[in-house]
């Protein structure tokens, strides 16, 4: 018989069902409760190495004695990024047929405790095998007298060479069902896979199974840490106890050192689960928040509706904020953030609204908001791209050293990330479409435009000189994924396009000094745009304008691929952040006629070491996910990555935004910008908006209560409940000011007008323990129209497993009378229908 596992007393305890994933979802959605994110680069409280010469049962046969592994984070963990990190390793071989590489790391996620020593994990309860490759499987045949003693109890003898000895390392999830393929020392018949079965799949995974080091013997990489909600035979963070003294169940992060070959083998073909290279891992226990209800059930639910990009400040305050006396819900619903002014605009019950822009009113009328500034963030173009074998033979000898190993740094300015957003390189177009609309013909004819980023001298002129040596083709690194619908974002994004001259000329059909030009529907210029008119711009949205399809092949019933299908949109900003986490560009599969309906099929991420995305997401989710991000010209003409210091640099160069009162934004185009050389450009502030004319007191109480939350204690950073998580900076002290005079105004209730305060000054940062200034960030008036947008085409499978709720869209520049406020009713009604409550699978 199989050997029990020690069993953790929350799992015997009765909590087995919360472990379901129904019941999981239905604990946190149905309380509107969230749980706090933390990002990639946690506080070094709770970073833990760890050493071969400690853990390693067996030094003398260790492959990598001198082995260090450091973890980022170890505590307060959700699902997120942290980064590992390790020294004394040895050059690595990436993988070949049949072998799963040389000296390389395996990283994965296990749950239970070894039943003989409860210091160490338990093989049978790791997530481990999903991508059924050589070198990374449960199970696999084993030569005579290769088999580990501690091996047999998982080994059923073979008989002879079509009958081989076969060793399968069980899966013990955390549900109590366990996926055994040998039991008792014989095969059991039609039994479902170990490697591929409901708790795991390529799909699902998060194991690393190849991570490669440098000639130096170092490396990095980040892992993405699973919860109960990601991986239910994990069940990692499922509640421990109750209430405010709830714990969350712990799990184990594992790293597997292979070397040259396997015991028994001529190279590394079996598992990283069997004993022989098993004893060599070294282990870090995680602690991970609890999943559940942070709030007393019963207690007042407040909606906040609005911004997606102060989502994971929202989620680190909640907890404290309903924790207090008399403490609420405040349940965020990210959605569109011009319907949710519309809306508070109009109704003082409204959901608290949460912008980074004003809402538009007509000449005479007075804007109803009252305007809190609660979060300092931005948005970042992420990225996670690893070098690829070098293209040419006259490449330095250390550019075929790297192969396989991340890039860290990235440069981009307005006109490259113009050309990414406006599918300007041949790649990012449909294959086998017509693409002569931007020059290209054939491979002997190509025209002027780059085949994608890494092969523009415009974007090779400012970066590391191992990008002209890379091998990088194909759509991934050709455009950027972003996400659908209507967003301040993006009218931030175009904005710093637009002022960037360079960028502008792009945009109007001139030639950049290599000669690329951009695609034509994207462009300002009405005699250069096949529609007619000028893509007008700034937008509030991320257009694909182009029209373009690929043939259909009748012959295989395949559709015709547009842009959207081609290059499919993200859900959220969040989702950008992760999926470049995962290594998951969304990339097209191929077309499956037995599916019902037919469709194109799903491609797997690719794994560490052959990555390749980009994405715009916000900075919480690129802290959280612990990705990259990419540093950006700003206008004084100077390269700056996203940090505490050039969030707090950018929020001293803002001004007043045009027809508000009391708001202030980074505008690129102004000479305070101009002046502001080390501010991150699209750095962005969230205001708090309400009416101050309520009738209900209680609800203006709460939402007053969450405003001076937010500027007081909810700007310490820090990874715990109701701190600052990291991707934000600590607001300028005027500000705190500005939204304390609010706040106070919104809990006094209806008055005599009064002036709202003059923008705030942005000369002092609030004086809390924020991280060194050095340290990353851990802590439309268009004249022109938008082209018809395309629908995707040939029954593309969705983009996850949640649903998006349609996009309302109103008209660009619409204005918003407030005598006629009764009239907007439809709107509030779309705005409120259409939005979108932030999911707890995204935690």
């Amino acid at each position: 018989m199989l050997p029990r596992t020690r069993r953790r007393t929350w799992f015997a305890s009765g909590l087995t069902g919360v472990l379901t994933a129904g019941a999981v979802f239905a604990l946190v959605a149905g309380l509107g409760v969230t749980i706090a994110p933390t990002g990639a680069r946690a506080a070094d409280s709770s970073q833990v190495t760890v050493t071969a010469k400690a853990q390693d049962r067996d030094l003398a046969s260790a492959p990598m004695p001198d082995l260090a592994v450091t973890v980022s984070q170890t505590t307060d963990l959700v699902n997120q990024g942290i980064t590992v990190s390790w020294t004394g390793a040895k050059q690595s071989q990436p993988p070949v047929p049949g072998s799963g590489g040389t000296n390389f790391l395996q990283i994965f996620q296990c749950w239970g405790d070894d039943p003989t020593d409860p210091t160490r994990p338990d093989r049978t309860t790791c997530e481990y095998g999903a991508f059924n490759r050589a070198g990374q499987t449960r199970d696999g045949a084993r030569t005579p007298g290769s088999v580990a003693a501690q091996d047999q109890q998982y080994t059923a003898p073979g008989t002879n060479f079509f009958t081989p000895t076969i060793t399968a390392i069980p899966f013990r999830s955390a549900t109590g069902k366990v996926i055994a393929t040998v039991v008792d020392g014989k095969k059991v018949p039609d039994a479902v896979s170990v490697n591929v079965n409901e708790f795991q799949t390529s799909y699902t995974t998060n194991e690393i199974p190849w991570a490669g080091s440098g000639r130096d013997g170092a490396g990095s990489v980040a892992f993405e840490t699973h919860t109960a909600l990601q991986s239910i035979g994990l069940g990692c963070g499922a509640a421990v106890g109750a209430g405010a003294s709830a714990t969350g169940a712990p799990c184990w992060l594992v790293v597997v050192p292979r070397g040259v070959n396997d015991v028994g083998e001529t190279q590394n073909s079996s598992s990283g689960l069997f004993w022989d290279n098993w004893k060599h891992a070294l282990a870090v226990r995680l602690q991970f928040r609890p999943i559940g209800a942070h709030c007393a059930i019963g207690a007042a639910e407040r909606q906040l509706q609005g911004s997606e990009l102060v989502a994971n400040a929202i989620q680190s305050w909640q907890p404290t904020l309903c924790g207090q006396a008399g403490g609420a819900i405040y349940s965020h619903l990210t959605s569109v953030e011009s319907n949710a002014v519309v809306a508070a605009a109009a109704d003082p019950s409204a959901p608290l609204a949460l912008t980074s822009q004003p809402l538009p009113v007509a000449d005479g009328q007075k804007d109803p908001l009252a305007y809190a500034p609660i979060a300092l963030t931005g948005l970042s173009v992420a990225f996670a791209v690893d070098r690829t074998a070098p293209n040419s033979s006259t490449a330095p000898g250390g550019v075929a050293e790297r192969t396989n190993l991340p890039f860290t740094q990235m440069k981009l300015t307005p006109r490259l990330i113009a050309k990414l957003l406006t599918s300007s390189y041949v790649e990012s177009l449909p294959y086998g479409a017509d693409k002569t609309e931007i020059g290209y013909k054939d491979n002997a004819n190509p025209g002027s435009n780059a085949y994608n980023l890494a092969e523009d001298p415009d974007f090779r002129s400012i970066n590391d000189a191992d990008w002209q040596y890379q091998g990088l083709r194909g759509l991934v690194f050709a455009g950027l994924l972003v996400p659908q619908g209507r967003s301040d974002g993006a009218v931030a994004i175009w904005k710093y396009i637009l002022a960037d001259a360079d960028a502008r000329a792009f945009l109007n059909g001139d030639p950049d000094p290599w000669g690329m030009k951009v695609n034509p529907w994207f462009s300002t210029n009405p005699r250069i745009n096949p529609t007619g008119t000028a893509l007008g711009i700034p937008m509030d949205n991320y257009p694909k304008a182009d029209p373009i399809e690929s043939p259909a092949d009748k012959t295989e019933g395949t559709p015709p691929i547009n842009l959207v299908t081609w290059r499919p949109y993200t859900n959220d900003y969040d989702s950008g952040g992760k999926l470049t986490l995962q290594g998951d560009a969304l990339l097209l599969g191929s077309w499956d006629p037995q599916a019902s309906p037919p469709k194109f099929s799903k491609t797997v991420r690719r794994l560490p070491g052959y990555q390749a995305v980009m994405s715009v997401t916000d900075l919480g989710a690129s802290e959280r996910y612990g990705v990259h991000t990419a540093a950006l010209l700003n206008p004084a003409g100077t390269f700056v990555a996203p940090t505490t210091s050039s969030l707090t640099a950018a929020a001293a160069a803002m001004t007043p935004v045009a027809g508000s009162s009391g708001m202030v934004a980074f505008d690129p185009a102004s000479p305070q910008a101009a002046a502001a050389t080390d501010a991150y450009p699209l750095a962005m502030p969230v205001y708090a908006a309400a009416r101050t004319d309520g009738k209900d007191a209680e609800l203006r109480s709460s939402y007053a209560s969450f405003i001076r939350y937010a500027v007081g204690a909810g700007q310490r950073p820090g990874s715990a409940d109701g701190q600052l998580p990291e991707g934000y900076a600590p607001i300028p002290t005027a500000w705190v000011g500005a939204a304390t005079e609010v706040a106070d105004r919104i809990a006094a209730g209806p008055v005599a007008p009064s002036p709202q305060p003059s923008a705030p000054s942005s000369a002092t940062v609030v004086r809390a323990p924020a991280p060194a200034a050095a340290a990353p960030l851990s802590s439309s008036d268009s004249s022109g129209t938008l082209p018809p947008q395309p629908a995707a085409t040939g029954a593309a499978m969705s983009l996850s497993a949640s649903t998006t709720p349609a996009d309302p869209v109103a008209a660009t520049g619409a204005v918003v009378p407030i005598a006629l406020l009764a009239a907007v009713a439809a709107v509030i009604v779309s705005a409120l229908t259409g939005r979108r409550r932030r999911m707890p699978s995204q935690t």
